[in-house]
């Protein structure tokens, strides 16, 4: 699934190809796309016709288009596959397109959600007074966001109780973390996965949240981590951070600190990596 990275060169793609343009039509091509818009395809259809697209918004993993005027904002769910395209309107379907969303402006391009598994999704939502889709308002700010608090983030951590790795996927306490972007901070700040929240002091909260923003701005820069064709920004490219990854997919790789090699470990349905001497697990309590 797209972490905070991905996302955001998503979003910056959509701000300069779609931002401030008006809808002229949406076509609804699979139902499972809108599923999430409970009064179906027809309703959303018509609800977003004739309205102007704002400048597209994020909070961690969380993209949305605002219509201007409105009080509303598309939510687009990306899932395991869902691409946000801008492609001419005359280039061919491609293979999974489930909504094509046209303008009135004469450009020549349009959005196209394309989606294989059929996991994502758009869906019409109201918003609050921050601007947030009303479903996602329980929702962390992320790491990258300038409101982020770092101090608040340390309290809660050491509240929470629970394992560091767990604590960095929890939508309610920071956002926009993943697996990929968890398990390279945690190796750059030389930390197990399994550490207990409660013993972390501010400093090494400090220092994760450091490594945390420092990992995602090099992915930024790169475009993303992918490591098949699902992940593309809104013209069809590939981002190339998983050249640089450190830890996640390196099993049995050399650590690129101590030459030890990476290990990989089942993890809620996941998989973690990690170096074993670099980041020892922690002590059994007896």
């Amino acid at each position: 699934m797209p972490e905070l990275p991905e996302v955001e060169v998503v979003r910056r793609g959509l701000e300069r190809w779609v931002a401030h343009r008006v809808v002229a039509g949406v076509e609804v091509l699979h139902p499972r796309a809108v599923r999430r818009h409970v009064a179906g395809g027809d309703d959303f259809t018509h609800r977003i016709e004739g309205h102007r697209i704002g400048v597209p918004s994020r909070r961690g993993k969380y993209l949305w288009l605002p219509l201007e005027e409105t009080g509303q904002a598309i939510l687009a769910h990306l899932g395991m596959s869902g691409q946000l395209l801008v492609q001419p309107v005359t280039a061919p379907a491609e293979k999974h397109l489930r909504i094509r969303v046209g303008f009135d402006d004469g450009l020549g391009t349009e959005l196209r959600f394309v989606d294989q598994r059929t996991f994502g999704g758009l869906s019409l939502h109201d918003t609050t007074s921050d601007g947030l889709p009303d479903v996602i308002g329980h929702i962390a700010r992320d790491p990258l966001d300038p409101l982020f608090d770092d101090d608040a983030f340390h309290r809660a951590l050491r509240r929470k109780r629970t394992t560091v790795k767990r604590a960095l996927l929890d939508q309610s306490l920071i956002s926009g973390v993943g697996n990929i972007y968890a398990d390279e901070a945690l190796w750059r700040t030389r930390v197990h996965y399994e550490r207990p929240t409660a013993g972390f002091t501010a400093p090494r909260t400090a220092e994760l949240l450091g490594h945390v923003r420092d990992v995602m701005n090099e992915a930024l820069s790169v475009g993303g981590t992918s490591f098949d064709s699902l992940y593309v920004n809104v013209n069809g490219e590939s981002g190339y951070f998983d050249r640089s990854l450190d830890a996640y997919g390196r099993e049995g790789l050399p650590c690129r600190r101590c030459g030890t090699p990476m290990a990989r470990r089942p993890w809620m349905n996941r998989s973690s990596y990690f170096c074993p001497r670099c980041q020892r697990p922690p002590r059994a309590s007896s």
